[in-house]
């Protein structure tokens, strides 16, 4: 059997969800633009930099969720879905996953964003595994906090491997894995497959990618 992991932001979307669905919200006046526009980017930047506190993103990130019914939370997710994702999902990362799909292999999406957001795209995509940050919710609203270890650098690594035990598998019981990722971030995952695959990679991971000898590739071409 073969493992295919896949990150998600910039890597299967071309573009970021996380960021899209604070913009979405803000160009619907759920969020106050002054406010959150300049925040959003920062935790964007620092993202790329490799400076970003998970815990204070988690912060900014979930609270919104905690304001609002899950049936509207809802009705605004397939709106951005339509609006904003769809539009990001291109040809390439589909026959991507399809490959691997009908591999036969065990196919799971790994992101740091939260799984009310990246729970549908991941279903679009026909993946029937998604290791998200998993957002806390108490009788069906959520409370803005996050439940467990965030899929953050390390704590990818952590996740997977908890849901590989889940399902009485190890790293060991692969003929080969791959993590495809965008991120120098996702470092600490793609050391552990086999074949660690940079996917329209940043300049600390096309560097790393280069001095390793492991595949570049583009899903945007």
């Amino acid at each position: 059997m073969n493992l295919a992991l896949f990150d998600l932001d910039n890597t299967l979307l071309a573009g970021d969800s996380d960021f899209e669905w604070a913009q979405f919200l803000i160009s619907k006046g759920v969020l106050d633009r002054e406010v959150y526009e300049a925040r959003n980017q920062q935790f964007f930047d620092d993202y790329k930099d490799g400076t970003l506190d998970i815990h204070a993103f988690l912060d900014f990130q979930l609270a919104p969720l905690s304001r609002h019914p899950r049936a509207e939370l809802d009705r605004w997710h397939a709106e951005f879905m339509a609006t904003r994702i769809l539009p990001m999902i291109v040809a390439p990362a589909r026959a991507l996953v399809r490959r691997h799909l009908d591999d036969g292999g065990l196919c799971a999406v790994v992101t740091a964003t939260n799984s009310f957001v990246t729970g549908p795209i991941v279903r679009e995509f026909g993946i029937a595994h998604l290791i998200a940050t998993v957002p806390e919710q108490e009788r069906g609203r959520f409370t803005g906090m996050p439940r467990g270890t965030p899929a953050f650098k390390e704590g990818k690594v952590e996740r997977v491997e908890a849901w590989l035990e889940s399902l009485g598998l190890w790293w060991g019981a692969f003929q080969q894995s791959w993590f495809y990722s965008d991120s120098h971030n996702d470092l600490p995952l793609m050391s552990k497959v086999t074949r660690p695959i940079a996917v329209d990679p940043d300049d600390m991971l096309r560097r790393h990618a280069d001095e390793h000898g492991w595949p570049v590739i583009s899903l945007r071409g």
